[in-house]
C-alpha cells in the first residue's frame, strides 16, 4: 500500500490544526504508555501507528540508504525510527569501514554511519533510551549515544561481522545478543596474553629457523597469517573442553607445516629430516603420541599429514587429524567432511547409524583465492545440511593473506570479500585482523559457540598478507611491488603484540628477547640432535609385499536357507504400507525365485549380496544421485508409501543383522560425493562404502579424486580403502556421453596393485564381488574397486543366473563361454573381451553354426590382470593362430592398450593378436543410433568370421 493511499483510508485524514496537534500529543502519551491513552484511540494508533498530514513528502535527501524514507518534518516518532535505521546500518554495513586489514589502509565510505545522514544530532540520541537502540548492550551505557557508540564499537574494530544473510530469526537474534553484548569473549588475564605471546614466538622463529637454516627450499610459510595457529589452538581446545573425541583438519599446503609442528606436535627434527631431501622413517615416534605415516613412493613434506592423540581430563583423549592433501587445493574440504561424518556415527545398529554431531568437529582452513574459485568448495558446502553428509557444521578459516599465486584479489575473484561465496548458504562470517591475535581468539569463541548452538557452518575471514612470495625461491616485487613494498616496512604479528604487552606493562623488552632465544635454542637443539643424511635413500621404491600379493582366496557363497530368509524379508513390509502397485508387483515376483529355481537378475542380485554382507556383520553406506530408486528404476531398496510419502526400507529389518544400512541419494555433484565417500571409508574401514555414478561417464567430475587420492593414496601416504565405485557403462546407441565409463583412464593408472577394475558380465559375479570386497575391509590387502556396471544387462536374460550360482559359485576373474573350446585341436582363435560385448557375442553364438575353431573368454577382471588364468587355458591349445581382443569401445579406449602387453607376454610362439573394436576416435561413440548398431555388428560378425 502506498504512503498516500494509507494516508486517505487512514483516521488521521479528517485532523487538522490544533485537532491534529492534540492527537499528535495522545501519541508521544501512547509511545509513553499505551494505558494511559484511551481505549479507542489506543486501538487507532495501534492499527494506523503515528498520525500523520497529507502534506509530509518522502525524501531521499542526504539519506545513506534510499530503502529507508525520511519524511521532510520530523518529530519524535521520525527520531527514533531514524535511531533505529541507524544502528541496523551499523550492523549491516559496519564491517565495510571496519580495521580488518592488517596493511591496506585505503579511504573508506562512512557515509551510511554518519549522524547527518539521518538528520539527526548527538542530543537526538541522548533522548532514546539505550535499549532502544541495542537490546543487548551493557547495562552502563546511559543512553542512546552510548548505545550507537558502543555498536560502532563493536562492528567497525578489528572483527566485523556478516549475518543479514541469516534468515532463521533464532540464530540472527543469536548472533546480534552475542555480539553486542560481548559477552562471548570475556578478555585474557595476564598469563594469557604471555602464553599467546609466546606461541607466536614459535610459530615466527620455526619460519625464520628454516628460512635461514634450509636455504632457498620451499615451505609455503605461514608469515602474514601466524595468528593461524593461536586461532586453531582455541577453537581444538575450546572443542576438547566442551567433550569432542576427534577433531579432523583440512588444508592446503600454506602454513601446513607450522601447523604439523604446533597444532600436530610433529616433532621439528623430524620436519627438518624432510627438509635434508631424505626423510628418516628411523624417526617416527612410536604409536600414541602421533602418528605419521608414508606410503613407498612418498610425498613432498608440505602435503602430509599427521594424527595426535590428546589427553582430556584423567581418562578419555581426543583425537586431532590433519588430512594429507596434495596441490588441488581445497579438494580435501569434503574428504575431511567425510572422515567427520564417519567418526560421529555409530554403525553397530540396525538401521541408519545414530549420529553424535558433538563427538567430532571438523576445521577447514580455505585460500582467500581457492575458496571462490575452486568449485569443490561450493558443492562442499551445499551438502554440508543434507541428511546423508551433514557432519552439524564446519569451522572455516580463510587463511587470506590477499593474493592467489602472483594475483591479486581484484583479478581473482567477483565478489567485495573472499568469504561472499558463502553467504547463499547462509553461513555467519567474520573478517578479523590476523595482526590482532586477542580478537582472532574472540573470533574463534564465536565461531565455537554458535557451531555448538545451531551444529551449522561458520566461517573466520582471517584477512592477513604474504610475508614472501608464492613460495621462498619466488621474488614477489617482480610482479606485486606496490603490496610487498608495504609489507617489507610492516612488522610481524608477534611484534606488533609485543608492543602491546609492553604498553601494557605485561612483558619487557629483555623479556621478550629472552623467549625468542628459547624458541631458537629449541629449534637447534633439534637440528643438533638430526643423524646424518641417508646417503643411499630408496629409489626403488617397491611397495610392501602384503600390498601386491594376491587377494586370499575367499568363500564369499551363501547358505541357500539364509539366502532365502533374506529374500523373503527384503519383499516384506507393514501391511499399512501402500507400495506403488507396478513396483509390488516387479517385486514379488522375486519371492519365488529362490525355491523355485528361478532366475536372479542384477538389482537383485545386489540386494541378496547386500543384505548378507550387513548379516555378517559388516555395515554399508552407498550414495549416488537418485541411487535409493537406481537411475534405471532397477533398486528400490527404499519403498515410499503412496498415500502418506512416509519411507519403508526392508534392509532395515533383517533378522540377525546389526549392522547399519545407509542408502542416500546425493546432491547433483561428483567430486563432492567421492571426496566425501573416500573421507568416510578411510576413517570407517570396516564399511563397505559404495558410490554410483548416475552414468559413468559422470566420473569425469570426479578425476582429482581417482588421481590423487584412491588410486595413489597408499602409495604416496600409506593411506588405505576399501571404496567401491559403480560407473554404468555400454554401448547401447546412446551417445558419447552416456555410453562410456572411461574404464581406460582408471587402467592407465592402475599399478603396484593399487585397486581393482572390473568389467563384469553376469549377476553372480556382481555378487560375489561385492563380498569380496566386504571380506577384505580389515586386511592389508584391501584396495579400491571400480566396476563398470551394466545398463541394458540389468534385465537381460543372459546377464541373470539361477540361485547355485550364488550358493556354491565364487567370483572369476576369467569365464569361459559355455559350449565353446571343448575341442582343444580345433580351436584356432581365442577371443578376449570383458562386459556387454560378451553378452552381445553370446547372444550371436545362438544363430552360428561350426564354431569348434573358436573360443570365447571373459576377462571380468581386467586388473590385476588374471595372466596366469589366462595363460592356462590358452595352453591347452595346441593349434592356435590368433589371439583376438573384442572391445565396443575406440581402439584408443577401453581395455586395449592395458592389455595388450600382458598378451604378449602370454602368447605361444608363433600366434597373431589382432584388436576387433571401433577404431581409434576422439569421442567415445557416436552420436546417432544407427551408425552405433552397424558399429556394433560388423565388431560382433569380425569374431565369428575365421580368418583366411
Amino acid at each position: 500500500m502506498s504512503r498516500q493511499a494509507s494516508y486517505q483510508d487512514s483516521p488521521w485524514a479528517q485532523f487538522s490544526g490544533p485537532n491534529l496537534g492534540y492527537v499528535m500529543e495522545l501519541y508521544e502519551q501512547y509511545l509513553k504508555d499505551p494505558d494511559n491513552v484511551d481505549p479507542e484511540m489506543r486501538a487507532a494508533f495501534d492499527q494506523w501507528g503515528a498520525p500523520a498530514t497529507a502534506k509530509q513528502v518522502e525524501t531521499t535527501e542526504g539519506q545513506a540508504d534510499v530503502s529507508f524514507q525520511m519524511p521532510a518534518t520530523h518529530n519524535r516518532l521520525s527520531k527514533l525510527v531514524a535511531a533505529v535505521k541507524f544502528a541496523d546500518n551499523i550492523r549491516t554495513y559496519g564491517h565495510l569501514i571496519a580495521d580488518i586489514n592488517p596493511i591496506r589502509r585505503k579511504e573508506k565510505n562512512t557515509r551510511r554511519l554518519e549522524l547527518s545522514e539521518y538528520n539527526l544530532t548527538e542530543q537526538d540520541l541522548k533522548q532514546i533510551p539505550a535499549s532502544f537502540i541495542s537490546p543487548n548492550a551493557p547495562s552502563n551505557l546511559k543512553d542512546g549515544l552510548d548505545a550507537i557508540n558502543h555498536l560502532k564499537e563493536v562492528y567497525t574494530k578489528k572483527l566485523a561481522f556478516e549475518y543479514n544473510h541469516v534468515h532463521e530469526l533464532d540464530e540472527r537474534n543469536w548472533l546480534q545478543q552475542k555480539i553486542e553484548e560481548s559477552g562471548y569473549y570475556a578478555g585474557l588475564s595476564k598469563e594469557r596474553k604471555i602464553n599467546l605471546f609466546t606461541r607466536l614466538a614459535e610459530v615466527e622463529g620455526f619460519e625464520k629457523f628454516i628460512h635461514r637454516t634450509f636455504v632457498g627450499q620451499k615451505r609455503f610459510s605461514v608469515e602474514g597469517l601466524e595468528t593461524l595457529i593461536p586461532l586453531m589452538d582455541e577453537v581444538i581446545s575450546l572443542a576438547v573442553e566442551t567433550g569432542t573425541r576427534t577433531v579432523n583438519i583440512g588444508m592446503a599446503h600454506r602454513g601446513r607445516l607450522n601447523v604439523l609442528a604446533h597444532v600436530l606436535q610433529k616433532p621439528y627434527k623430524l620436519i627438518f629430516s624432510e627438509f635434508q631431501q631424505a626423510p628418516n622413517k628411523e624417526l617416527i615416534p612410536s604409536e600414541g603420541s602421533i602418528g605419521i605415516t608414508y606410503g613407498w613412493t612418498g610425498d613432498v613434506k608440505y602435503h602430509l599429514g599427521a594424527d595426535r592423540k590428546l589427553k582430556r581430563g584423567t581418562t578419555a583423549t581426543t583425537r586431532i587429524t590433519l588430512a594429507n592433501n596434495p596441490s588441488h587445493l581445497e579438494v580435501i574440504n569434503p574428504i575431511v567432511d567425510g572422515f567427520t561424518r564417519a567418526a560421529q556415527e555409530d554403525r553397530n545398529v540396525q538401521g541408519y547409524p545414530k549420529q553424535d554431531l558433538d563427538n567430532c568437529l571438523a576445521i577447514v582452513v580455505h585460500g582467500d583465492a581457492a575458496f571462490p574459485g575452486e568449485g569443490i568448495v561450493q558443492e562442499t558446502l551445499n551438502m554440508g545440511r543434507l541428511k546423508g553428509y551433514n557432519t552439524g557444521g564446519s569451522i572455516h578459516i580463510i587463511a587470506n593473506n590477499m593474493i592467489g599465486f602472483t594475483t591479486e584479489s581484484s583479478d581473482s575473484r567477483s565478489t567485495l570479500y573472499a568469504s561472499d561465496v558463502a553467504k547463499g548458504f547462509e553461513i555467519p562470517i567474520v573478517h578479523v585482523n590476523a595482526d590482532d591475535p586477542e580478537a582472532v581468539l574472540a573470533a574463534s569463541v564465536l565461531a565455537h559457540e554458535y557451531r555448538q548452538a545451531f551444529h551449522k557452518d561458520f566461517i573466520i575471514d582471517l584477512v592477513g598478507y604474504r610475508r614472501f612470495g608464492h613460495n621462498e625461491m619466488d621474488e614477489p616485487m617482480v610482479t606485486n611491488p606496490l603490496m610487498y613494498n608495504i609489507i617489507k616496512n610492516h612488522p610481524t604479528s608477534k611484534e606488533v603484540y609485543a608492543e602491546k604487552l609492553v604498553q601494557e606493562g605485561l612483558l619487557t623488552k629483555e623479556e621478550i628477547d629472552k623467549v625468542d632465544k628459547e624458541v631458537q635454542s629449541n629449534l637447534q637443539k633439534a637440528y643438533d640432535n638430526l643423524p646424518k643424511v641417508n646417503g643411499n635413500p630408496d629409489i626403488v621404491m617397491n611397495p610392501p609385499k602384503n600390498v601386491v600379493k594376491k587377494l586370499p582366496k575367499i568363500n564369499t557363497s551363501v547358505n541357500i536357507d539364509d539366502l532365502e530368509t533374506i529374500n523373503r524379508e527384503l519383499i516384506t513390509w507393514p501391511e499399512d504400507f501402500n507400495v506403488f502397485p507396478r513396483l509390488e508387483r516387479i517385486l514379488k515376483r522375486r519371492s519365488d525365485v529362490i525355491t523355485e529355481k528361478g532366475r536372479i537378475d542384477w538389482a537383485h542380485a545386489e540386494a541378496l549380496a547386500f543384505g548378507s554382507i550387513l548379516k555378517d556383520g559388516t555395515p554399508l553406506r552407498m550414495t549416488g544421485q537418485d541411487s535409493q530408486r537406481g537411475t534405471f528404476a532397477q533398486r528400490n531398496l527404499v519403498l515410499h508409501d503412496i498415500k502418506t510419502g512416509e519411507e519403508y526400507i526392508p534392509m532395515h529389518h533383517l533378522s540377525g543383522a546389526n549392522s547399519s544400512f545407509a542408502l542416500y541419494n546425493s546432491s547433483l555433484t561428483e567430486g563432492g560425493v567421492v571426496g566425501f565417500e573416500y573421507g568416510y571409508n578411510v576413517f570407517a574401514p570396516e564399511t563397505l562404502v559404495i558410490w554410483e555414478a548416475q552414468f559413468g561417464d559422470f566420473a569425469n567430475m570426479a578425476q582429482v579424486y581417482f588421481d590423487q587420492f584412491i588410486a595413489s593414496g597408499r602409495a604416496k601416504w600409506g593411506q588405505k580403502s576399501g571404496l567401491i565405485m559403480l560407473l554404468p557403462h555400454g554401448y547401447e546407441g546412446q551417445g558419447p556421453e552416456h555410453s562410456s565409463g572411461r574404464v581406460e583412464r582408471f587402467l592407465q593408472s592402475a599399478a603396484e596393485n593399487n585397486w581393482i577394475v572390473a568389467n563384469l558380465s553376469n549377476a553372480a559375479q556382481y555378487f560375489h564381488i561385492l563380498r569380496r570386497q566386504a571380506a577384505i575391509l580389515n586386511k592389508e590387502e584391501v584396495k579400491p574397486l571400480v566396476i563398470m556396471t551394466p545398463k541394458s544387462l540389468l534385465r537381460h536374460p543372459l546377464a541373470s543366473v539361477e540361485v547355485k550360482e550364488l550358493t556354491e559359485g565364487s567370483f572369476k576373474s576369467v569365464i569361459e563361454q559355455p559350449g565353446l573350446g571343448e575341442s582343444y585341436d580345433a580351436v584356432e582363435r581365442i577371443a578376449l573381451c570383458s562386459g556387454k560385448i560378451a553378452i552381445d557375442l553370446e547372444e550371436q553364438l545362438k544363430d552360428e553354426k561350426d564354431v569348434d575353431w573358436l573360443h570365447i573368454l571373459r576377462v571380468e577382471e581386467l586388473y590385476p590382470f588374471p595372466k596366469k588364468e589366462i595363460a592356462d587355458i590358452i595352453s591347452r591349445y595346441p593349434n592356435l593362430k590368433e589371439i583376438v581382443w573384442v572391445q565396443e569401445e575406440p581402439k584408443n579406449m577401453g581395455g586395449w592398450l592395458h592389455v595388450i602387453s600382458y598378451i604378449r607376454e602370454i602368447r605361444p610362439e608363433g600366434v597373431d593378436i589382432k584388436y576387433e573394436g571401433r577404431r581409434r576416435r576422439s569421442s567415445p561413440a557416436e552420436g546417432d543410433p544407427t551408425a552405433h548398431r552397424k558399429a556394433q555388428s560388423r565388431i560382433v560378425q569380425s569374431v565369428f568370421t575365421k580368418s583366411e
